[in-house]
């Protein structure tokens, strides 16, 4: 240790105040995190690059410091989703203070990595006041059954108005319009479940029937548009 002259020839005074950090809720605990070790927990956080082309939400279940489980979801851009392929294999093992100081090949999965450090280290996880937190795995309860992110892709101009294309529930294949032209619901494919058809043995065009639903009050449209042709 290298101290200046003048630091040298100061006079020594106690520290008299030494209690320590303020406790944080960690898994329904209060916990004076001193050491990487002393952080646990379960949470979400929203990341994007520099010329905010693609976004990405990251979510994080942390046990005594080492990052457990990792979901990276992205959006918005082609080249993000091969990065989100190599911080799946990268993030899990890590400890957060590693993970935070990690290349993970996308700058939206890194800015997502930083906020998820703030959330974790202030005693800000989702799983703050839950007991024991939650068990690896928690993460994939976000995709339900299909296991898909939750993607929702919308279009509208000023001429000819909104439009439709994927909801949580899918693809969406039909806009239920009313007399006056206005949206009161909307048909769709759900892709998860049309695969699992298709998996199951089903032929292509059962599959797809066996796969739509619809939302509203589709059963009263004057008329339904098909939102990428018309």
């Amino acid at each position: 240790m290298i101290y200046s002259h003048e630091v040298q020839m100061m006079c020594p005074v106690a520290q008299g105040a030494n209690h320590g950090p303020a406790p944080i809720p960690e898994e329904a605990k209060w916990v004076q995190a001193k050491e990487v070790k002393d952080i646990s927990g379960l949470t979400h956080g929203v990341g994007w690059c520099a010329p905010q082309q693609g976004a990405c939400k990251l979510t994080l279940n942390v046990k005594d410091g080492i990052i457990q489980e990792a979901l990276v979801e992205t959006i918005g851009c082609s080249g993000m989703t091969h990065s989100a392929a190599m911080a799946s294999e990268i993030l899990p093992g890590k400890t957060i203070l590693e993970a935070l100081n990690t290349d993970l090949v996308c700058d939206a999965i890194n800015t997502a990595m930083r906020e998820l450090f703030l959330q974790i280290v202030y005693g800000r996880t989702q799983s703050a006041f839950s007991e024991d937190g939650l068990p690896i795995g928690a993460g994939l309860e976000d995709l339900g059954k299909g296991l898909r992110s939750q993607v929702g892709t919308m279009y509208g101009t000023l001429a000819k108005g909104p439009r439709y294309l994927e909801m949580a529930e899918g693809y969406v294949t039909g806009i239920a319009l009313d007399d006056h032209d206005e949206i009161i619901g909307y048909q769709f494919v759900s892709i998860g479940k049309f695969t699992d058809f298709i998996k199951a043995g089903d032929a292509p065009n059962e599959a797809w029937e066996k796969a739509k639903g619809q939302y509203g009050r589709v059963a009263d449209a004057a008329k339904i548009i098909d939102p990428r042709k018309e």
